[in-house]
This record gives C-alpha cells, structure tokens and sequence, in this order.
C-alpha cells in the first residue's frame, strides 16, 4: 500500500487517507445516464424525482455510502451539454433535500463542471465538487473551489486530448490541473484525482490505467476510482448491459482498492461496500 497522506479536513468534515477505502453513490438527475440509473423520467413530478433521489441516497447511505455524488448532465459518449439553467433546475432541488434528510457526516458532492452551478450548490449543503474537466472547461472554477475551501476531485479526460502513452498522459494532464488549481489557492490537502476511466479511452487504455492505477500515487494526492457499469466491462464481459456488470465492477473495485485506490464512486453500494470491506480487512487491517 502505499504511503499515507495527511487527511482532508474542511469546515465540520474529515476524510481520513489510508485507514479505510470511502464509497461514494451515484446519483445522476437525469433522462440519459449511460449506465440506466438516471432518476429523471417524462412521467414523474419535479416532487417525485425529488423523493426518488431521497429515498435512493437514504438507502446508499444505510448500505455503507460515505458520499452522496449528485449530478444533473449525462456525460456519456456524445452526450448533449446542458445549459446553465437546466442544470441547476435538475440538481438544485435534489441537493436541498438531501442536505436536510441525510445525517450530517454524509458529504454531497456536486457532480458539475459548470462554476455557477458548483457555487449554488454548495450555497445549498453540497461539501465538495466533482469536476469532470479537471478545473479547465470553466475559467471560474479554481478561484470559486478556492474561495469555498471544498475539496475537489479533478478528473483526467482524454476527450480531444492528443495520447501518447496512457498512463504517462493521464499523470501530465492531472499534474497540470493540480497546478491550476494550487495556483488559484486551492489548498494542497483538498485535491483528489481520479484517472477518467471511459473519458476519451479505448478499452485497452482503460484496462492499462486500471493494471498501473498505483502509478497515480506519484502526484501525492488521494485518488477516486470510478468504474462503475461502464463499457469495458461490458465488453470484456461478452457484452453484457449495464446492468449486469456487478460482478466485472466488483473486480475492478477489488483490484483498484490493493492499488490504494481512497474512493470509489459506484452505483451497485450494497456489493461494493461488502467488496472494500473485504478489501480493507485484509489489505488495511480495518475491521
């Protein structure tokens, strides 16, 4: 395992690195959620969607979910971006509510890359942002992350990036995003990286980073690992739909945790929470 870092400490909040493996639950308010799950349907009420993101993260949280991951634009292959506005009708009720029916110790991140709708929604108890173009697709973001002093996660994506080697591109492009955000005043303890498994690589790509995830730890950061129901298992797996690829997610989560992976954002909570569980027992000598 390797070396551990120094917690992440902010407002009432802390996140130990190295003791236990956090799971985070997805909860994507949306109509097109590559993986199925999106909550958003045609036939519901803004209520009824609303009940439904809160009736699933109360669940995630009873499984063993230590974060709550709230997103309001699909980022699948050839997703339509969203405005602004849209954006923030779709995730702004649901973030309310879930900051006045979770207990306290649960973080809610923000799944956006968009700074105003990061900024409303830790106005409204979200604890953290999840930025899929690691701080470079709004200008307003680091300064906004900066000035909240909210962690955040910074996510390599390769989509339009020109690749060379993997591993090596995915360590650059996150190194130059650190740098963005320490030159805006982020603090050091609150970065975290995650590698963008499905943002802009091939399988092989995918299963490459997953094999060598350990090398990330070089940029001293916690690392976020997200595999959850995506394509690579699928394929790997014959082809099986999203939905059934618990077990091939299970794998990856395992293998990611002996890498030292700190979190891991999933949608199946119940299996993986008894998967890092497993993991930390045996690995952490966390009972």
């Amino acid at each position: 395992m390797p070396a551990t870092l120094p917690p992440t400490t902010w407002a009432n909040h802390h996140l130990e690195w190295g003791r236990q493996t956090y799971v985070m639950g997805i909860i994507n308010v949306t109509p097109d959620s590559f993986s199925g799950d999106g909550i958003v349907e045609e036939t519901l009420t803004p209520d009824e969607i609303v009940a439904r993101a809160v009736e699933l993260a109360r669940h995630y949280v009873a499984e063993g979910a230590a974060l709550i991951d709230v997103g309001g634009e699909s980022t699948r292959p050839d997703f339509a971006p969203i405005s602004v506005e849209e954006e923030l009708a779709r995730v702004m009720p649901v973030v309310k509510a879930l900051h006045a029916s979770l207990p306290g110790e649960v973080l809610i991140s923000i799944d956006t890359y968009k700074a105003e709708v990061a900024r409303q929604a830790l106005d409204a108890g979200a604890s953290m942002v999840n930025d899929i173009w690691a701080l470079r697709r709004d200008p307003a973001m680091a300064a906004l992350v900066s000035e909240r002093a909210v962690p955040v996660i910074l996510m390599a994506n390769m989509r339009g990036y020109q690749k060379h080697e993997i591993v090596s591109d995915v360590v650059r492009f996150l190194a130059q995003s650190i740098d963005l955000a320490l030159s805006a005043g982020v603090a050091w303890e609150r970065i975290i990286i995650d590698p963008g498994i499905g943002f802009g690589t091939t399988p092989q790509e995918n299963l490459t980073l997953l094999s060598r995830l350990g090398e990330l730890h070089a940029l001293g950061r916690p690392i976020l690992l997200g595999t959850s129901r995506k394509s690579t298992i699928g394929l790997v797996l014959g082809g099986l739909p999203p939905s059934e690829r618990v077990e091939g997610t299970a794998a990856t989560v395992a293998l990611g945790v002996a890498q030292g992976a700190d979190i891991v954002r999933v949608h199946d909570v119940h299996e993986m929470v008894r998967i890092v569980k497993m993991c930390d027992a045996i690995l952490r000598g966390h009972l």
